[in-house]
């Protein structure tokens, strides 16, 4: 069976039964028939729990001080069924799911937020580049209380979202709490299309540098199209390549793959472990390193999740790449998106993944072999930080104790002296000028330190 699976990414649903009015109701507008359960003492409980959802539907349906769709409470119904279980999984509406999928193709109308649910509100994972969003000032953790005034509090996800999408040209206003701000600020901004620029490149000196902002449909093109004009315009030169995977949410498990083969010659990428062994699979390198064997560096932070960190944990684990930066995310499951054939879709949690050492991630992260800070202080957040900061958060199981990458003695002794903090006297990041970003800057020592290694053991 093929399944497309990832952050972004068919099976029946069967909704409760009540006595009398309620089960009649939903068995002739669902198809459900209580006698399956009656029938079978060891379903007893479950036809309980149905038949109380079956009231509950009955009597909202009559008694609420309004009248209600019912397509709404289902919707509603299912999404909070969904969502309950863990972080990631929800029920999409067929406009919902439209959406997604003109977002996972790289291109829709809004603002260029990406974001998630935190107590009520939403939080912002991080703005897209050069997108109104990013040019307004919004910045990863920020808190978005109220769109034009009216709050979020009360609105799903996809409620959110949507209101934040609209015609091209259209204003809206955002009231968001930013840590260390006294008072909410408001930012005004107009809607555009967006065309996700997933990877951007230049040359820093002699070293390549990548930036992958998310995992679309066109990641794994755009990269092999940066590394290969990256090349033409080094030449010989070119001494290696810096992978900016920061602030990266993730996206599709396939292009992970894509991606992280475009680095390795052979050896496993990640492995995934569903609830049924026969469902599980292994995802193994194919021959050919788009780099022609050149180092890397992959720079990562608490906002590089899912697809990024298969990318970062594949290469790391291989010893094809240098992790420099701050622990990542945390996030080590995969969600199926099964489409619910004129019902939109569900998206659900179906499979923990693993690194080639064996290694789950989940709510861990992965540990950089150069810690490198951001600032010299650490920045406070509002609520979740990382993935074992969310509710409902999956356990982390199955993998290799301890969840760690496996030790490395060959790193280059300049590693030890890099700095874990900037400097003093160093300047404001200032996300125009790559000499101001610290992450970078020592990402490219660590680089520049391993090509002679690399050269002198090609000889």
């Amino acid at each position: 069976m093929t399944r497309r699976t990832g952050l972004l990414l068919t099976t029946a649903f069967m909704v409760g039964v009540a006595t009398g009015p309620a089960s009649s109701l939903l068995a002739r507008q669902f198809g459900f028939l209580p006698e399956a359960f009656a029938q079978d003492s060891d379903n007893a409980e479950t036809y309980r729990l149905l038949s109380l959802f079956g009231d509950v539907f009955e009597r909202v349906r009559a008694e609420y001080v309004e009248p209600v769709n019912d397509r709404d409470l289902i919707n509603n119904a299912l999404n909070g069924m969904l969502s309950g279980l863990d972080p990631h999984s929800n029920y999409m509406d067929s406009k919902a799911f439209r959406d997604m999928q003109v977002q996972t193709r790289g291109e829709f109308g809004g603002l260029g937020i990406e974001v998630t649910q935190d107590n009520g509100f939403i939080k912002v994972i991080t703005p897209i580049d050069d997108t109104p969003a990013s040019r307004a000032g919004v910045k990863p953790g920020d808190l978005i209380l109220a769109l034009d005034g009216m709050t979020v509090q009360g609105l799903t996800l996809n409620d959110a979202v949507d209101r934040m999408r609209g015609p091209p040209n259209s204003t809206i206003k955002l009231t968001i709490k930013r840590e260390g701000v006294d008072k909410p600020i408001e930012l005004t901004m107009q809607r555009e299309v967006i065309h996700i620029e997933v990877v951007r490149s230049h040359l820093e000196g002699d070293v390549g540098y990548i930036r992958l902002t998310q995992f679309n449909e066109q990641t794994d093109a755009g990269l092999r199209h940066a590394v290969q004009q990256l090349k033409a315009q080094a030449g010989d030169k070119l001494r290696g390549f810096v992978l900016d995977l920061r602030n990266n949410p993730g996206g599709l498990l396939d292009q992970a793959v894509s991606v992280s083969d475009d680095f390795l010659d052979h050896g496993e990428i990640v492995s995934t472990r569903a609830r049924h062994p026969d469902d599980s699979q292994r995802w193994d390198a194919k021959p050919g390193d788009i780099t022609g064997g050149l180092p890397v560096v992959v720079l990562i932070n608490n906002g590089s999740a899912s697809a990024s960190e298969i990318v970062a944990g594949a290469l790391q684990d291989n010893r094809r790449a240098i992790l420099v930066g701050e622990r990542s995310f945390g996030k080590g499951s995969v969600q199926t998106v099964i489409p619910l054939p004129g019902n939109g879709a569900m998206r659900l949690t179906t499979a923990r993944y693993y690194t080639p050492s064996g290694r789950s991630i989940q709510g861990l992260g992965i540990a950089p072999d150069v810690p490198v800070a951001e600032s010299r202080t650490s920045q406070p957040h509002f609520g979740p930080e990382r993935e074992a900061d969310l509710n409902h958060v999956l356990s982390n199981s199955g993998g290799t104790p301890p969840a760690a990458a496996p030790a490395r003695n060959d790193l280059p002794a300049i590693v030890k002296d890099i700095p874990k903090t900037p400097p003093a006297a160093f300047p404001d990041y200032d996300p125009a000028k790559p000499a101001t970003d610290f992450q970078l800057q020592e990402g490219l020592v660590v680089l520049h330190a391993m090509a002679p290694t690399r050269r002198a053991s090609a000889n």
